[in-house]
């Protein structure tokens, strides 16, 4: 008889769990998964934008894309040294699904023979240092060098504080340069 009641006791514990459970749990609304899945879609689109622009085949070192999307929008911004790259960011980014419209805000920087050679110097300044020469290992290096008018702009992410001040550092001693504005930002911490 008491395993019986034992057994009995045991059934209705475990009968009784599931219906507890059930009477706490709350179904996500129609907003809350309609939240989720634009905000998945926007995460989705973003990356795709990215992945177009960095995909560009004349994109370098010396180029510097942005964009911010909105919605169906997306806004590029950045600085270019081919009037073809502001074009060719454009078509590419109109080419992805989902996009209705663009504004193109990307800046292409003036044809300078000084500025091309400060680019070339700048470059052998920040890379050929021991302690930043790993970024450049990459296709496109995570530390962009923008020159305009003899003014050098670092734009891009870095590892820690060190090579983003050893990076300033590198790009002040360059001879010509008037300049240096240093939007590098460390990995982790955000823009």
């Amino acid at each position: 008889m008491r395993k019986e009641f034992r057994a009995l006791f045991i059934l209705a514990l475990l009968a009784a769990v599931p219906v507890a459970t059930l009477g706490n749990t709350t179904a996500p609304s129609q907003e809350d998964k309609k939240r989720r899945s634009e905000a998945k879609y926007r995460e989705k689109l973003a990356k795709e934008v990215r992945h177009q622009l960095v995909m560009l085949p004349w994109y370098s070192v010396f180029d510097n894309l942005a964009y911010k999307v909105e919605g169906d929008k997306v806004t590029l911004y950045g600085q270019v040294t081919r009037p073809t790259l502001k074009s060719d960011a454009e078509a590419a980014v109109k080419s992805i699904e989902g996009v209705a419209s663009i504004v193109n805000n990307i800046e292409v920087l003036p044809l300078s023979t000084m500025d091309d050679q400060l680019r070339r110097a700048v470059y052998r300044a920040i890379y050929g240092d021991p302690g930043l020469s790993r970024y450049s290992i990459q296709a496109v290096p995570s530390v962009h060098i923008i020159v305009k008018n003899g003014n050098v702009t670092l734009e891009g992410v870095v590892d820690n504080e060190t090579d983003k001040n050893l990076a300033n550092i590198r790009a002040s001693a360059v001879p010509n340069v008037f300049s240096v504005t240093n939007n590098l930002f460390v990995a982790g911490e955000g823009k």
